[in-house]
């Protein structure tokens, strides 16, 4: 064999080696490494998903807390059922200091909703317009959820400064027995 053949089947045998070497060894192993980063890139992918699923649980429990206390607060303005006497005791009392003279107060048929109670009152004031305006803003001022509703102001054509006011004030209740 002369030396060129020599070079010859030597650099072919080298070229086997290393088509051999990255077909069996190369190949495989970044074909391995491929699919590890695959892999990794979709763990990151739900690692990140559970961070942001994290940080809004965090913010939910932050707003379950305040509606929590908006709760309380508005529970707390609302008395038992066993108090409607007390309440409308009250308004009486204010429609008459501010020289008001109930005509009429009924109750209504209540309404039962989940959490709290809605009575309703029908109820007709007669005076003049500004003990009415003072008697709203004192009504206003109690600690209870109350709503004024069908509010009909009519004046009286015997006496120039009387008018007759007929409203529905609904005072709202606990719904459970205190």
């Amino acid at each position: 064999m002369t030396s060129g053949l020599r070079k010859l089947v030597f650099f072919v045998l080298l070229l086997g080696v290393t088509y051999a070497a990255y077909q069996f060894m190369i190949k495989p192993a970044n074909a391995n490494l491929a699919q590890q980063k695959k892999r990794l890139d979709a763990k990151l992918a739900k690692l990140e998903e559970f961070e942001r699923a994290t940080a809004k649980a965090e913010n939910l429990n932050e707003q379950i807390e305040q509606l929590e206390e908006a709760v309380s607060f508005f529970e707390s303005k609302l008395p038992p059922k066993s108090q409607i006497y007390n309440v409308l005791e009250q308004v009486t009392v204010i429609a008459q200091e501010k020289g008001l003279r109930p005509k009429t107060i009924r109750t209504m048929k209540e309404k039962n909703n989940s959490g709290y109670i809605e009575q309703p009152l029908k109820m007709e004031l007669v005076g003049n317009f500004g003990s009415f305006y003072s008697f709203l803003l004192e009504l206003e001022k109690l600690p209870r959820i109350m709503k004024i509703r069908d509010l009909k102001l009519k004046s009286n054509t015997k006496k120039d400064s009387e008018i007759s006011a007929d409203f529905v004030l609904s005072i709202f209740f606990q719904n459970k027995i205190s």
